[in-house]
Order: C-alpha cells, then structure tokens, then sequence
C-alpha cells in the first residue's frame, strides 16, 4: 500500500470537465472521488509512440475480468502495462460502456450551452475528450474504448448491462502506479447509463507522488500481467534506461 507523506501535485477538475498530462514512470497517481457519483472517463497514450495506447480487450481478457479493481493492470496494444491499480477503495470499474456525446447529453439534460450556462454548460465525454486528444495531435480516430472510473456496471446473463447509482462515494479514491511514460486522457462527464435525471456531474481530483515498494508487485499474481512488466522492462532497457 502506497500512503505518501507529500504530494507532488495536486488538480482539481470540476464535474463535467477535462483534463490531460504525462505521468512518468516511477509515479502513481491517485483519482479521488470529490462529492460521490463521480465518472473519470480514460484514455492512455504512449506519448513516445502515440498509436500505441490503452487496449481494452487485452486487459479484460489477459486478467479474465469485465471490470478493473486493485490488482488489476491496464494494458497497451504492444503487450506492456501503462500502469497498475495498486489501491481501490470504490472496488469496480466499467470497462464497457463507452464516453457520453453531445446528442446524448442534449436528449437526456436539454440545451446547456456556454452562452447561457457559462462554466455550468453541459459538457459530454467525447466533446471532452476530443479538446484535450487535440492538444496532443490526436482526434477521433483516436478516441477507443476507455475506462470509466468511479462507476459499476454489471451485466446479466442475457447480457444486459446495469447502472449501479451511488456506487462510489465522497472520498473513494483509485491509485495507479505508472510502469510507463503515459499520457493520460480525462473527462469527468456523465457516465452514458447514469439514470440521474439532472446534469450534476462529480468533481474528481487528482494527486501524484513518487511509487514506494517493488514496482508493480501488486499485479504479477495475474501471469499475463508479469509477462507484460517484463515487456514493459524491457522497453526501458533497450532506450538505455534501468530495467
């Protein structure tokens, strides 16, 4: 368990807006639910090589899971990690569900625009997304299949996917510990299955400090996972870095 005394730095990112920046290896960053209900919509970038990036399918299938939790890693499409979870105190992830857009949030909420709502506009997932995919180069295209923090979705057997509202509460935070440099990805929009019948999106913070212990440690139970770290090892060796 990582308890920092000392934050490196610290962000605030109201509900609703977004974020992005490079989280270098050797840092974990923790995600904190502000008020409760929050949805930290995700994307991961190698910000060296940028068409390699989060790949959903590896992840889930590489640790037989549907959603993301303590012990679990996110995958690139190169077979390496971006990072692992190494604390959660929400306990589930949606990995399925995908980003709100603009059509969306227009049907469900009504007309929020900034000319009459000013920092209160209705923002959606995508259209968040794709201001901050833009300051790095990158656009739609680039906009896969995330990670929605903060929020539980289940599925039945017939395959029908279930909101649990009120899942993550006020102060539940999620601790990723970076094995790569990564660009990361933000949007604290509505989740698209939230049943909620006002827009009033959770604020998220966010908080970095140095990674104490053995790197990744926490996800090599997972073969798959171990087998990815040592790729993720390599990569740095060969650049002439530590393994």
């Amino acid at each position: 368990m990582n308890q920092p005394d000392t934050f490196l730095w610290e962000q605030h990112i109201p509900g609703g807006c977004h974020w992005s920046g490079i989280l270098r290896r050797g840092l974990t960053l923790r995600l904190r639910d502000v008020t409760g209900g929050a949805n930290a919509a995700v994307l991961f970038f190698n910000p060296e090589e940028k068409l390699e990036r989060y790949n959903m399918a590896d992840t889930l299938k590489a640790q037989h899971t549907f959603y993301l939790t303590r012990g679990h890693a996110c995958h690139s499409d190169m077979g390496r990690i971006f990072c692992c979870i190494t604390e959660d105190t929400a306990g589930w992830h949606d990995t399925v569900c995908g980003l709100s857009d603009s059509e969306w949030i227009r049907r469900k909420y009504g007309a929020g625009r900034y000319q009459e709502r000013r920092n209160e506009m209705f923002r959606s997932g995508v259209g968040g997304m794709l201001i901050e995919l833009g300051k790095w180069g990158l656009g739609m295209r680039d906009v896969v299949a995330n990670i929605n923090f903060f929020s539980k979705v289940t599925a039945s057997s017939s395959g029908e996917l279930t909101f649990h509202p009120g899942h993550s509460q006020a102060g539940d935070h999620i601790d990723l510990c970076f094995e790569m440099d990564t660009l990361m990805v933000l949007s604290a929009a509505p989740h698209p299955l939230d049943p909620a019948k006002t827009y009033q999106p959770g604020a998220v913070s966010l908080a970095a400090f140095a990674t104490t212990g053995p790197a990744g440690a926490e996800c090599t139970h997972i073969a798959e996972n171990a087998r990815a770290l040592l790729n993720t090892r390599r990569l740095y060796f060969c650049h002439g870095g530590l393994a």
